[in-house]
């Protein structure tokens, strides 16, 4: 049987399943415990499952960007502690950009005492902390509005990226895994893309629990990132990866 066969029954038995072991699959397709796991890599690297202690489970797809009021009560610990350990990254008199985003937003609370450096944001909320918080210099990107996100994206706020130096890049993800950061909408890749060609250094701030789902437009490989800065209850498997690509892992709690 040739890989993409195996790879076919693999996916049917995880979508029929849920969660299937590896013993069973090494049953099922009469192969060793090295070419499934080979195959669960690559099926991985796809996003097309998850590997768990043992065995494999489906990913999930992101149909629609939660709304931000949504995602305010979401993991708010994880995203706080995520928050800190980014603040503790800027050096002084840096020129940052903060991705639109509620783990963004974290940071932005960490950096109200600070009037040291030169914030960039396509965020509302982060714009409106920053003006009653802080005496840092503000740019927003302006843009097409997305008003459930509160942010603005598109090509004029990508156009707007494009003219400027940023130090370090701090950009959110809804859903994320080995081949990158996903989104349903396609107006936010070309900010998303314009940032990380401007940018000397790309943070990839997100929570575990957005790990290994996918949804329609793949925005950046992860390999564009320099680091990441997540909770401790990302997977093994993920942290080797990542430490195989040269991606700075900060597991923050």
């Amino acid at each position: 049987m040739i890989p993409v066969e195996r790879h076919q029954q693999i996916l049917a038995l995880v979508q029929e399943k849920g969660v299937v072991s590896i013993a069973e699959l090494t049953d099922r397709l009469a192969v060793s415990h090295m070419t499934i796991r080979r195959d669960l890599q690559k099926l991985e690297e796809q996003g097309a499952v998850m590997l768990v202690s043992g065995g494999v489970r489906s990913t999930e797809r992101l149909a629609s960007e939660p709304s931000h009021l949504d995602k305010t009560s979401m993991f708010s610990q994880e995203k706080q502690a995520i928050g800190e350990a980014a603040a503790r990254h800027i050096p002084r008199n840096s020129c940052i950009y903060l991705d639109a985003g509620t783990t963004t937003l974290a940071l932005a609370r960490e950096l109200g005492m600070r009037d040291d450096l030169t914030i960039v944001t396509n965020d509302f909320v982060i714009a409106n902390f920053f003006i009653d918080n802080s005496q840092c210099r503000m740019i927003h990107t302006g843009g097409t509005l997305c008003r459930d996100n509160r942010s603005c994206v598109g090509d004029a706020a990508a156009l707007a990226l494009q003219g400027l130096s940023i130090d370090i890049a701090f950009i959110s993800a809804s859903c994320w895994g080995m081949r990158g950061i996903f989104t349903p909408d396609a107006e936010k890749i070309t900010v998303k893309r314009a940032v990380s060609e401007v940018s000397r250094k790309r943070v990839l701030l997100a929570d575990s629990s957005k790990y290994n789902k996918i949804a329609t437009f793949l925005a950046l490989p992860l390999a564009r990132f320099d680091a990441v800065i997540t909770d401790p209850y990302l997977p093994d498997s993920a942290r080797q990866e990542m430490a195989a690509l040269e991606i700075e892992i900060t597991l923050a709690s």
